[in-house]
């Protein structure tokens, strides 16, 4: 994990948000939820490392512009906030220097999984 990283990896109160979105005692809304983002992510990765091997600056913006959006609705802080650092820093330097951080939201995802997999049940 990042040293920068200081927040907890979920975030409880976002998880809250969406358990209340469902039917009460009912986690089957938070349950679909999290396995779009859990199906999704690993697609926008992929799209990350392709975009960064074809030096498409602006696919590879869009792509840690989705992460950091479905990351945030989710409640996974720091995949928000590494995919919004790429999202940035791919808008004012070549991203062929950001390989580094795209295995670091790769990492990061790893561990967020982890929790969303248990939440899931």
């Amino acid at each position: 994990m990042s040293s920068e990283s200081i927040e907890p990896i979920l975030d409880h109160e976002a998880i809250a948000n969406l358990r209340s979105l469902g039917d009460e005692g009912d986690d089957t809304f938070l349950r679909e939820i999290l396995t779009i983002y859990l199906e999704d992510v690993p697609q926008r990765l992929a799209d990350l490392k392709s975009a960064l091997a074809r030096g498409e600056q602006p696919f590879f913006t869009r792509s840690a512009h989705t992460i950091k959006g479905s990351s945030a609705n989710v409640g996974a802080r720091e995949m928000k906030h590494l995919a919004e650092k790429l999202e940035q820093r791919s808008k004012v330097e070549p991203i062929a220097t950001l390989a580094p951080q795209v295995v670091e939201l790769e990492q990061a995802f790893a561990r967020i999984e982890v929790d969303l997999r248990a939440l899931i049940g």
